[in-house]
Protein backbone atom coordinates (compact mmCIF):
# COMPACT_ATOMS: atom_id res chain seq x y z
CA UNK A 1 0.00 0.00 0.00
CA UNK A 2 2.42 2.28 1.04
CA UNK A 3 4.95 1.72 -2.36
CA UNK A 4 1.51 2.39 -4.24
CA UNK A 5 1.24 5.40 -2.50
CA UNK A 6 4.59 6.98 -3.16
CA UNK A 7 4.61 6.26 -7.06
CA UNK A 8 0.99 8.44 -6.62
CA UNK A 9 3.00 10.93 -5.03
CA UNK A 10 6.11 10.73 -7.67
CA UNK A 11 3.13 10.84 -10.37
CA UNK A 12 1.50 13.97 -8.54
CA UNK A 13 4.93 15.76 -8.39
CA UNK A 14 6.18 15.06 -11.70
CA UNK A 15 3.42 16.07 -13.29
CA UNK A 16 3.31 19.44 -10.80
CA UNK A 17 7.43 20.14 -12.11
CA UNK A 18 9.55 22.70 -11.40
CA UNK A 19 10.21 22.84 -15.11
CA UNK A 20 6.38 23.41 -15.51
CA UNK A 21 6.21 26.42 -13.04
CA UNK A 22 9.30 27.78 -14.36
CA UNK A 23 7.68 27.48 -18.16
CA UNK A 24 4.68 29.27 -16.64
CA UNK A 25 7.13 32.32 -15.62
CA UNK A 26 8.71 32.58 -19.37
CA UNK A 27 5.80 32.50 -20.81
CA UNK A 28 4.22 34.87 -18.43
CA UNK A 29 7.71 37.52 -18.94
CA UNK A 30 7.21 36.74 -22.90
CA UNK A 31 3.97 37.75 -23.14
CA UNK A 32 4.44 41.07 -21.07
CA UNK A 33 7.47 42.07 -23.55
CA UNK A 34 5.02 41.36 -25.99
CA UNK A 35 2.81 43.46 -24.68
CA UNK A 36 5.33 46.16 -24.91
CA UNK A 37 6.15 45.46 -28.70
CA UNK A 38 2.55 45.23 -30.07
CA UNK A 39 0.49 48.57 -28.44
CA UNK A 40 -0.01 50.24 -31.94
CA UNK A 41 -1.60 46.19 -33.44
CA UNK A 42 -4.77 45.40 -32.16
CA UNK A 43 -4.74 42.10 -33.77
CA UNK A 44 -1.54 41.39 -32.07
CA UNK A 45 -3.23 42.40 -28.74
CA UNK A 46 -6.23 40.46 -29.02
CA UNK A 47 -3.63 37.54 -29.81
CA UNK A 48 -1.96 38.47 -26.55
CA UNK A 49 -4.68 39.13 -24.70
CA UNK A 50 -5.83 35.31 -25.98
CA UNK A 51 -2.76 33.60 -24.67
CA UNK A 52 -2.84 35.54 -21.16
CA UNK A 53 -6.39 33.69 -20.55
CA UNK A 54 -5.08 30.48 -21.88
CA UNK A 55 -2.54 30.30 -19.39
CA UNK A 56 -4.16 31.97 -16.77
CA UNK A 57 -6.36 28.54 -17.46
CA UNK A 58 -3.91 26.22 -17.42
CA UNK A 59 -2.34 27.27 -14.13
CA UNK A 60 -6.03 27.10 -12.62
CA UNK A 61 -6.14 23.88 -13.65
CA UNK A 62 -2.76 22.93 -12.36
CA UNK A 63 -3.72 24.15 -9.05
CA UNK A 64 -7.21 23.01 -8.78
CA UNK A 65 -5.10 19.97 -9.97
CA UNK A 66 -3.10 20.09 -6.55
CA UNK A 67 -6.12 20.48 -4.45
CA UNK A 68 -7.67 17.33 -5.96
CA UNK A 69 -4.83 14.93 -5.27
CA UNK A 70 -4.29 16.69 -1.57
CA UNK A 71 -7.96 15.87 -0.82
CA UNK A 72 -8.04 12.33 -2.62
CA UNK A 73 -4.54 11.50 -0.52
CA UNK A 74 -5.91 12.45 2.54
CA UNK A 75 -9.43 10.95 1.94
CA UNK A 76 -7.14 7.52 0.79
CA UNK A 77 -5.45 7.66 4.02
CA UNK A 78 -8.24 8.16 6.77
CA UNK A 79 -10.41 5.01 4.88
CA UNK A 80 -6.66 2.92 5.24
CA UNK A 81 -6.64 3.60 8.96
CA UNK A 82 -10.22 3.30 9.56
CA UNK A 83 -9.91 0.12 8.04
CA UNK A 84 -7.20 -1.62 9.36
CA UNK A 85 -6.36 0.59 12.49
CA UNK A 86 -3.29 1.54 11.92
CA UNK A 87 -2.85 5.36 11.90
CA UNK A 88 -0.75 6.24 9.31
CA UNK A 89 -2.37 9.54 7.95
CA UNK A 90 -0.92 11.77 10.44
CA UNK A 91 2.67 11.11 9.33
CA UNK A 92 2.31 10.30 5.88
CA UNK A 93 0.34 13.31 5.73
CA UNK A 94 3.05 15.58 7.51
CA UNK A 95 5.50 14.16 4.48
CA UNK A 96 3.00 15.29 1.66
CA UNK A 97 3.05 18.55 2.91
CA UNK A 98 6.31 18.89 2.34
CA UNK A 99 5.61 17.56 -1.58
CA UNK A 100 6.25 20.02 -4.44
CA UNK A 101 3.07 19.61 -6.13
CA UNK A 102 1.15 20.34 -2.84
CA UNK A 103 3.63 23.66 -2.43
CA UNK A 104 1.55 25.99 -4.51
CA UNK A 105 2.43 29.49 -3.48
CA UNK A 106 4.43 30.31 -6.81
CA UNK A 107 1.42 28.76 -9.07
CA UNK A 108 -1.19 31.53 -6.81
CA UNK A 109 0.90 34.60 -7.29
CA UNK A 110 1.27 33.80 -11.43
CA UNK A 111 -2.30 33.48 -11.29
CA UNK A 112 -2.72 36.96 -10.03
CA UNK A 113 -0.09 38.40 -12.02
CA UNK A 114 -1.83 37.01 -15.29
CA UNK A 115 -5.46 38.21 -14.02
CA UNK A 116 -3.60 41.63 -13.55
CA UNK A 117 -2.06 41.77 -16.88
CA UNK A 118 -5.88 40.61 -18.25
CA UNK A 119 -7.72 43.31 -15.98
CA UNK A 120 -5.02 45.97 -17.35
CA UNK A 121 -6.25 44.71 -21.00
CA UNK A 122 -9.75 44.60 -20.10
CA UNK A 123 -9.37 48.22 -19.36
CA UNK A 124 -7.26 49.42 -21.98
CA UNK A 125 -9.67 48.04 -24.47
CA UNK A 126 -12.76 50.08 -22.99
CA UNK A 127 -10.70 52.89 -22.92
CA UNK A 128 -9.36 52.16 -26.66
CA UNK A 129 -12.85 51.76 -28.10
CA UNK A 130 -13.99 54.77 -26.99
CA UNK A 131 -11.60 57.17 -29.04
CA UNK A 132 -12.00 54.75 -32.48
CA UNK A 133 -14.22 55.35 -35.45
CA UNK A 134 -17.57 53.66 -35.02
CA UNK A 135 -17.14 50.42 -37.28
CA UNK A 136 -13.81 49.43 -36.39
CA UNK A 137 -15.06 49.96 -32.65
CA UNK A 138 -17.52 47.70 -32.57
CA UNK A 139 -15.35 45.26 -33.86
CA UNK A 140 -12.92 45.05 -30.96
CA UNK A 141 -15.86 45.92 -28.79
CA UNK A 142 -17.11 42.39 -29.90
CA UNK A 143 -13.75 40.95 -29.58
CA UNK A 144 -13.44 42.07 -26.21
CA UNK A 145 -16.60 40.81 -25.36
CA UNK A 146 -15.96 37.80 -26.43
CA UNK A 147 -12.35 37.49 -24.11
CA UNK A 148 -13.97 39.20 -21.23
CA UNK A 149 -16.68 36.56 -21.75
CA UNK A 150 -14.35 33.25 -22.22
CA UNK A 151 -12.21 35.03 -19.00
CA UNK A 152 -15.28 35.34 -16.98
CA UNK A 153 -16.32 31.62 -18.04
CA UNK A 154 -12.76 30.03 -17.03
CA UNK A 155 -12.71 31.96 -13.80
CA UNK A 156 -16.52 30.95 -12.69
CA UNK A 157 -15.65 27.09 -13.87
CA UNK A 158 -12.58 27.16 -12.07
CA UNK A 159 -14.44 28.75 -8.60
CA UNK A 160 -16.68 26.19 -8.46
CA UNK A 161 -14.02 23.11 -8.23
CA UNK A 162 -12.54 25.11 -6.40
CA UNK A 163 -15.38 25.80 -4.34
CA UNK A 164 -16.78 22.02 -3.99
CA UNK A 165 -13.07 20.90 -3.30
CA UNK A 166 -12.80 23.33 -0.40
CA UNK A 167 -16.42 22.38 1.02
CA UNK A 168 -16.42 21.65 4.57
CA UNK A 169 -15.83 18.07 5.48
CA UNK A 170 -18.23 16.20 7.07
CA UNK A 171 -15.75 15.24 8.97
CA UNK A 172 -13.09 17.83 9.44
CA UNK A 173 -9.29 17.37 10.48
CA UNK A 174 -6.28 19.40 10.38
CA UNK A 175 -5.65 17.53 7.37
CA UNK A 176 -9.29 18.97 5.79
CA UNK A 177 -8.23 21.88 3.78
CA UNK A 178 -10.27 25.07 4.80
CA UNK A 179 -13.71 26.13 3.07
CA UNK A 180 -12.76 28.46 0.43
CA UNK A 181 -14.15 31.93 1.38
CA UNK A 182 -14.63 34.26 -1.66
CA UNK A 183 -16.89 37.02 -1.27
CA UNK A 184 -19.24 36.89 -4.27
CA UNK A 185 -19.52 33.33 -4.86
CA UNK A 186 -23.33 34.01 -4.58
CA UNK A 187 -23.79 35.98 -7.40
CA UNK A 188 -22.35 33.12 -9.73
CA UNK A 189 -25.69 32.72 -11.89
CA UNK A 190 -25.72 36.48 -12.21
CA UNK A 191 -22.11 36.36 -13.21
CA UNK A 192 -22.84 33.36 -15.54
CA UNK A 193 -25.59 34.73 -17.36
CA UNK A 194 -23.40 38.21 -18.30
CA UNK A 195 -20.51 36.04 -19.55
CA UNK A 196 -23.02 34.51 -21.82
Amino acid sequence: FVQLLEEELEEFNNFFSLRRRKEYIIRLKELRDRIGKSKDSKEKMMSIRKEIVDLHGEMVLLENYSALNYTGLVKILKKYDKRTGDLMRLPYIQKVLQQPFYTTDLLYKLIKESEAMLDCFFESVAADATTESDESSSVHQAEHKFMESLHMKSTIAALRVLKEIRSKSSTVSVFSLPPLQLNGLDKIPLLEQEAK
